[in-house]
């Protein structure tokens, strides 16, 4: 089994009272948007699937993320230590099946003009980061959006048994943005989410970074965003 792999314990997704700037040590300004979202889903009893060297994977201007499933094997699948419940809650928004080892999903980013996505993700403090979301409208258009908010982890080709780079979600958490919620002393419909999210134990911070995208009423990924360290 990798040795990467050690659950992060559940999160109770408390709001983090700093402010946004205080939080921030990676984000996403100045990098070049996705262009797709592309989404692997491993389930945890199949670790040839990990090992697969032919696994597909995209062009440098999609957004990767590698989802562990859950397994039938619960806690003793090879990858039970890193496989997410998250994982099942975006198999069912998709409407999915549960795969019997792996999948694929992959979907346009299409963006909306007038909208400002950002993600950012704060230095490690007690085994915590700060994992933030903003998003500026620029029109009059205030929603409603779904936002998903990603912790990920990088793990490098030939690392970990890995044929090739993976990016590991290790904490996920979705909710809706309305004109209710927008932040009341912004000049133009604004909105944000901060959350703190738990690494693995003895996990290298540098290894971690947010990704965040929104979907418009219709299911559409409008905006997304990678937090790069600079």
């Amino acid at each position: 089994m990798p040795a990467w792999i050690s659950r992060a314990l559940p999160l109770g997704w408390m709001l983090c009272a700093l402010p946004l700037a205080a939080q921030t040590l990676c984000s996403s300004t100045g990098a070049t948007p996705p262009l797709a979202l592309f989404e692997r889903f491993t389930r945890a009893d199949c670790l040839a699937c990990w090992q697969d060297a032919a696994t597909p994977a995209p062009g440098a201007s999609a957004l990767v993320l590698d989802w562990i499933v859950p397994g039938a094997l619960g806690d003793e699948a090879p990858m039970a230590a890193a496989a997410v419940p998250e994982a099942l809650d975006r198999l069912q928004i998709l409407q999915r099946p549960l795969p019997p080892e792996r999948d694929i999903h992959t979907a346009p980013i299409e963006p909306w003009a007038g909208l400002r996505l950002r993600v950012g993700r704060g230095p490690e403090v007690n085994g915590y980061v700060g994992a933030t979301l903003s998003l500026e409208s620029r029109s009059a258009v205030q929603g409603p959006w779904s936002y998903h908010l990603l912790l990920v982890q990088a793990v490098a080709q030939g690392t970990e048994g890995s044929p090739m780079p993976r990016h590991v979600v290790r904490n996920a958490v979705q909710g809706r943005w309305t004109a209710d919620n927008a932040l009341p002393t912004s000049r133009r419909p604004h909105w944000i989410e901060v959350r703190p999210m738990r690494l693995p134990e003895g996990a290298d911070p540098a290894l971690f970074y947010t990704v965040g995208w929104v979907q418009d009423p219709s299911g559409r990924v409008v905006a997304a965003a990678r937090s790069v360290c600079h």
